[in-house]
């Protein structure tokens, strides 16, 4: 059964929270009494169908179904969650917010996207005010996954634990903050580093692609893996933390910094910063800019996935909970793989590597593997299947952002001996490569060739009977 969501405000941040839930299977409704709203959220929808789904390892979730709104009371008739994401005004966004409450369903959870109000505020003089909490999201919201949710006293439990829960479904990471706060924890931060940047054009001592190059060429590079905090700990070498306090916390009384001090935004301040960030990046557009960004944050999301750490955990969370299971029908194929194809896997030819059509058929291999019972507690207790012969054919090129799918067949189930045959399909059903993969059990502790367990050559043999027609088709 689908879930439904209303976006309130279609722009940036309401864009991408549209893309985020749209994707992940939800029906949307949009309202945004912008004209141009229609044509701007397809740009955005354009940038995350390329993105989101080359975070995975499996399809995501069937796309929903957008419709875009003539009224704010049609929107949020019937829906399970409403996201506010109206221009940052504290009187617009708190008419908005009444209207909501009016004529939203009871249960219904009302998230704003303010990065600056506090839950208190938004509430303030609203005969309903339990369903309102901040959820305050990141630039491509359809990517990044931290959301900061702020609850006032008036928001009972079971509202942060709905709002938890949701976003957790959709491939994110709630973050709750302790109290109300202007501005949150993440903005807080920003705000502090945005301040000190005004200075140093202000004062000329950098240019605004001199500040952003000290960023991503080093600590930028460390905090989106560690954070602040553990960074630090590592900087104070075997003794942690308290040494590197011990050396570097003087440093806190000098006058480093202008933190609590805020250039004047003069005429010619802002020519300057403007100038200077226009020759920085004008070369590109801002749509070319946003699928840059876009790839860059795929490729290191990616990487942190494979080693399970920072935002890839969340991400391999989210894949576990959408990956669909693979299922045998006799005489048919077995879907082993269905994804799509994400940058990082693409060479100088503009192509998907022929080493990544390797790890397709492996991952292909894999599903079979899972489906006789040689998973992850088998191969714990020591048993597995090794790979010792793969032939492959490349039939056509894939690139970055095709939708591609394997269909396999076990053509042979002997003994010690599982042989297999993949086909590799475009989204039309066009081939794109095939394989021929012979793998071998062995026992993890001699490193050689071994029976399978019972139950697992006994599946083996389940899956071949019913390929038998399918494999004498294929020689």
């Amino acid at each position: 059964m689908s879930r439904t969501v209303a976006i309130i405000g279609g722009g940036v941040i309401g864009g991408g929270w549209l893309a985020r839930f749209l994707l992940n299977g939800w029906d949307v409704k949009l309202y945004d009494p912008d004209p141009e709203a229609g044509r701007k959220i397809e740009a955005v929808l354009s940038n995350a169908r390329h993105a989101l789904p080359m975070l995975y390892d499996s399809r995501l979730p069937v796309e929903g179904r957008l419709d875009i709104s003539d009224t704010l009371v049609e929107a949020v008739a019937g829906v399970e969650w409403v996201q506010e994401s109206a221009p940052e005004r504290r009187e617009l966004k708190h008419d908005i917010l009444m209207e909501i409450v009016a004529h939203a369903p009871t249960d219904a959870v009302i998230g704003s996207s303010t990065s600056g109000f506090t839950p208190s505020d938004l509430q303030s003089g609203i005969d309903r005010p339990e369903r309102i909490i901040v959820a305050h999201p990141f630039n491509p919201v359809y990517l990044l996954p931290l959301v900061e949710l702020v609850c006032s006293k008036h928001n009972p439990a079971d509202v942060m634990e709905k709002a938890s829960e949701v976003l957790v479904s959709l491939g994110m990471f709630p973050l709750h903050v302790r109290g109300e706060i202007d501005a949150h924890i993440a903005d807080r931060l920003l705000e502090a580093v945005w301040r000190e940047a005004l200075w140093l054009v202000r004062d000329g001592v950098a240019t605004t692609g001199e500040i952003d190059d000290a960023i991503r060429y080093g600590f930028g590079l460390r905090w989106a893996q560690m954070g602040l905090f553990e960074t630090y700990r590592i900087a104070g070498g075997e003794a942690g933390m308290k040494h590197f306090i011990e050396q570097f916390g003087p440093a806190l009384k000098w006058p480093w910094t202008k933190l609590t001090d805020v250039p004047e935004l003069t005429d010619d301040l802002v020519e300057t910063i403007a100038s200077q960030s226009d020759a920085q990046s004008g070369r590109l557009t801002i749509n070319e800019l946003e699928r840059l960004r876009d790839n860059n944050l795929v490729a290191m999301m990616r990487a942190l996935k494979a080693r399970d750490s920072a935002a890839g955990r969340i991400l391999n969370r989210h894949q576990k909970q959408i990956a669909a299971p693979t299922a045998f029908t006799s005489g048919r194929p077995i879907e082993t793989v269905s994804r799509v194809i994400p940058i990082d896997w693409t060479d100088y030819n503009g192509h998907m590597n022929e080493s990544r059509y390797g790890q397709v058929f492996s991952d292909a291999a894999d599903a079979i593997m899972i489906m006789i019972g040689a998973d992850e507690s088998y191969i714990a207790g020591g048993q597995s299947f090794f790979t010792v012969e793969t032939k492959t054919a490349f039939l056509n090129e894939t690139m970055a952002g095709d939708l591609i799918r394997v269909e396999t067949v076990v053509m042979e189930a002997a003994g010690k001996k599982l042989r297999l045959r993949h086909r590799m399909l475009d989204a039309d059903g066009g081939d794109l490569a095939s394989c021929d993969q012979l793998l071998i059990h062995v026992s993890l502790d001699t490193r050689r060739s071994s029976p399978p367990a019972p139950h697992v050559e006994a599946r083996m043999l389940e899956l071949a009977a019913g390929h038998a027609d399918l494999a004498r088709q294929a020689e």
